[in-house]
């Protein structure tokens, strides 16, 4: 008995110690960890806790990060792992997959790591937290399966899938195994699962290949569309709007996404306009951006903000990609901004919780 008082009073301490150091660091640096929910700044669609090598930052410390300048974030890991291969890289591990030849494998137990560590919290930092399922293989008919079994393990956890990806930069020929594609059926069956689940998606998929011929047709675009018109019934946000690291903006970058928002086989469908390398091209001059604001402008109910920092250690270097976006703020109207910002995002997934948790209920044994 007296073991376990021991060890009690032990991690009461340790508790107390942590919580007396984040009240110092906000105290020092003026970050609050919570502020009534009209007056947050922004929300962030799309967040990485954890990197390449499955090691991130702490949700508490990520709390004190976002401060009183982020309401909501959805939380993800990577649901792939880099291999460490000592006959590639010898004793340098990398910890991300531009820094060695070896491969990429997917890493399952992502979900239940972030299950677990939005478990840690309290129901009110849970609050800001929509967890989203990313550990399954979408070239894998079994890839359905295994988001129906996180959810079931893990009830009221999640109200999402992605990020994750089918065809991406350098990435996907590193993935083992067969390499996703819009064309397996195996994806079709996620996407169907959501639909049927009421989940959020969030997918990546270049709209072209890396440094395409000048004029030519974008490599995935009609096949991403024919994806997106199987499945009316699921929403989908198109991570990035479809370019890449070196995925460039195609020819006529605005009207195709034009094209898409202007039809009503598509109104199931969203943007994101996530990543620093996204916001280079976006914001690259006067006219780029005034390109933007003017589509955002016109459907300002179909994108939404997001970050794609991986594992941030500050605030300064999690908002980085909101201060980017800086010029493109000051060209919306108010009430596009608020929306883009904030507003997208708590409608989309206000409206997926309740339908989520009903399946649960429905499913659970």
């Amino acid at each position: 008995m007296w073991g376990i008082s021991k060890l009690r009073r032990l991690q009461l301490i340790k508790r107390v110690f942590g919580a007396c150091i984040v009240f110092l660091l906000s105290s020092s640096f003026g970050i609050s960890q919570s502020a009534p929910a009209g007056q947050y700044e922004l929300n962030d669609v799309h967040f990485h806790l954890t990197n390449y090598i499955q090691q991130g930052t702490d949700i508490h410390d990520f709390l004190a990060i976002m401060g009183t300048k982020v309401g909501r974030v959805a939380l993800f890991g990577i649901p792939l792992q880099q291999q460490w291969a000592y006959a590639n890289s010898g004793d340098f591990a990398p910890t991300y997959y531009l820094q060695t030849d070896a491969p990429l494998y997917y890493y399952s137990f992502t979900d239940a790591y972030i299950a677990m560590t939005y478990r840690s919290l309290t129901k009110e930092e849970q609050a800001r937290f929509d967890p989203m399922i990313t550990g399954f293989n979408p070239a894998d008919m079994y890839a359905a399966d295994h988001i129906r079994r996180v959810l079931k393990i893990f009830p009221g956890v999640f109200c999402g899938i992605g990020e994750f990806t089918i065809h991406k930069e350098f990435v996907s020929a590193k993935v083992a195994g067969e390499t996703a594609s819009l064309l397996n059926p195996a994806l079709d069956r996620v996407l169907d699962l959501a639909g049927e689940v009421g989940l959020v998606v969030l997918i990546h998929n270049d709209m072209d290949v890396p440094f395409a011929k000048a004029g030519s047709e974008p490599a995935y675009l009609a096949q991403m569309k024919n994806v997106l018109r199987r499945h009316p019934q699921t929403t989908v946000i198109w991570a990035h709007t479809g370019m890449g690291r070196v995925v460039r903006p195609v020819n006529g970058h605005a009207a195709a996404l034009e094209a898409i928002l202007k039809d009503p086989q598509f109104s199931h469908v969203y943007f994101d306009i996530s990543w620093d390398e996204v916001a280079k091209y976006l914001m690259a001059s006067p006219e780029s951006t005034k390109i933007t604001a003017d589509l955002i402008n016109r459907y300002p109910d179909r994108f939404l903000f997001g970050t794609d920092e991986v594992a941030p250690s500050n605030q300064e270097s999690y908002l980085k990609v909101y201060r980017q976006y800086t010029p493109l703020w000051r060209l919306l109207n108010k009430d596009t901004s608020e929306k883009v910002r904030k507003g997208n995002y708590e409608r989309l997934f206000d409206a997926a919780k309740p339908k989520v948790r009903a399946w649960e209920v429905a499913h659970a044994k």
